[in-house]
């Protein structure tokens, strides 16, 4: 039997684990850790949300150990650990792809820049840790071989009544760090939860700040609420407590922007995209929620009422407008190019299918391929149940692709612009010209051939051969 030693307990429980064919879990090595930091006398806790989770029988994303080892003191037992924040008394240990956070007990002094404290004082109480914590949900810690719960801000109660409530003042919590307001509806959406009346009250008096919060942490806590499967609940919650008018005013603008009846039913523009974001299924991709949140931002710029049109109520060129807000929208929150470009197609093509029963076969396999198709397709889908519930359309697009074949809808080209210059015409911009041309003929079933293009070009493009 191998003699128990005072460090590197992780490498050998994971050899352990190879030697027996089996994968270690995170909360296989996130007890791991605690174990060693044990044997070599220091206290370990589970803590934060993987306990959360844990008891509300969730499987943790993450594990995380709060310990009385100072940073220099993990990195002995772990030197594979990563000091992602030393200065905060966190180390990151790594192992097979997974992670672990471990950070030494410690309170918070100042947060000059209201996201980080500018000093911490270490401690070697628990109970001292839990305060500097958000919200009581969040302070409970756990042990990892007994189970027991060690609960010092009420957390237990609080979720069991399905509660978010800040530890402590939620005026200090939030001025300390004010991501914490958004974290707060995220839970609260996630869960189902109610926020605490003066944790509530709390945010909102403090709305104005979070643009204090840099826009790539707001973009990844506004992502999540999107993508998590509450999406609805957490707009409406953000509406609610102040912060989405700060945040996105564009879409706190679809307020009272009245739609026609005979295709919305459901109501304003604010509804219509609420019963959207409902819709959006937990871990959806984020181009596509974020699709579906501006898929009609253009709409309040571009209302006209029936009385102003003759007919009905009408939002003539309001793709266009809602792009060139959604660019400043994503820009602003510092989207990649690739993901802005995708969110901004959703929103440019998510009318074009009305006309699709109605398109040349040219037209439509061209729209069909698309990139990421089926992020236009759901949320056509959601579109519809969300407004007049008519899928025919969204019916015939979804045979049309699982019918036809992919070297249909994106056949070999008959011709590349060489063979054209080979055959006498110049270079510049008319060779694309003569190519696409060629191309919607060959998608419309027109032409089939090389020869047959051959044909064509010189029956309609004879003039513009060089002589």
């Amino acid at each position: 039997m191998p003699k128990r030693g005072r460090g590197r307990a992780a490498p050998l429980h994971r050899e352990n684990a190879r030697a027996h064919n089996f994968a270690v879990t995170p909360r296989e090595f996130a007890n791991s850790i605690c174990r060693a930091l044990q044997r070599a006398g220091y206290q370990a806790l589970l803590v934060g949300g993987c306990v959360r989770d844990l008891l509300l029988a969730r499987e943790p994303t993450d594990y995380d150990v709060a310990t009385n080892a100072r940073p220099e003191q993990v990195l002995k037992l772990f030197p594979q650990g990563i000091t992602v924040g030393a200065q905060f008394g966190v180390i990151l240990v790594p192992q097979d792809g997974m992670k672990v956070e471990v950070a030494t007990f410690r309170s918070d002094v100042g947060y000059a820049d209201g996201r980080h404290p500018d000093r911490v004082e270490y401690s070697g109480s628990p109970e001292e840790d839990v305060e500097r914590r958000d919200f009581t949900i969040n302070g409970l810690l756990m042990r990892h071989d007994t189970g027991e719960v060690l609960d010092f801000v009420k957390g237990q109660a609080d979720l069991g009544a399905g509660v978010i409530r800040a530890i402590g003042a939620p005026d200090r919590r939030f001025v300390e760090d004010k991501l914490r307001m958004l974290r707060a509806v995220r839970f609260a959406a996630r869960f189902g939860y109610a926020i605490e009346p003066e944790t509530f009250r709390a945010i909102r008096r403090h709305a104005k700040e979070i643009s204090q919060v840099s826009v790539e942490r707001i973009r990844e806590e506004l992502t999540k609420m999107l993508t998590e499967g509450a999406a609805r609940t957490a707009f409406e919650l953000l509406d609610s407590c102040w912060l989405l008018s700060i945040l996105a005013p564009e879409i706190s603008a679809l307020h009272g922007v009245e739609q026609p009846p005979q295709y919305h039913p459901e109501g304003d523009v604010w509804t219509h995209t609420m019963m959207m974001l409902e819709g959006l299924p937990a871990n959806c991709t984020a181009t596509l929620a974020w699709g579906v949140l501006l898929h009609d931002v253009g709409k309040p710029a571009t209302f006209r009422s029936a009385g102003e049109t003759g007919d009905r109520i009408r939002f003539d060129g309001h793709v266009e407008v809602g792009m060139a807000i959604g660019r400043n929208l994503l820009g602003g929150l510092r989207f990649s190019n690739d993901d802005t470009e995708q969110i901004l197609s959703l929103v440019e093509n998510h009318m074009r299918f009305k006309d699709a029963g109605r398109m040349k076969p040219a037209t439509l396999k061209k729209f069909v391929r698309l990139p990421r198709f089926e992020e236009h397709m759901d949320l056509h889908r959601l579109d519809c149940l969300s407004s007049n519930r008519n899928l025919e359309t969204y019916e015939f697009v979804k045979e049309f692709v699982a019918k036809t074949p992919a070297e249909v809808v994106r056949p070999p080209k008959l011709l590349t612009g060489t063979d054209l210059l080979e055959a006498g015409y110049r270079p510049g911009p008319l060779l694309g010209k003569i190519l696409a041309t060629v191309e919607e003929a060959q998608l419309n079933g027109e032409l089939g051939s090389t020869e047959e293009a051959k044909s064509y070009v010189e029956a309609h493009f004879a003039d513009a051969k060089e002589i």
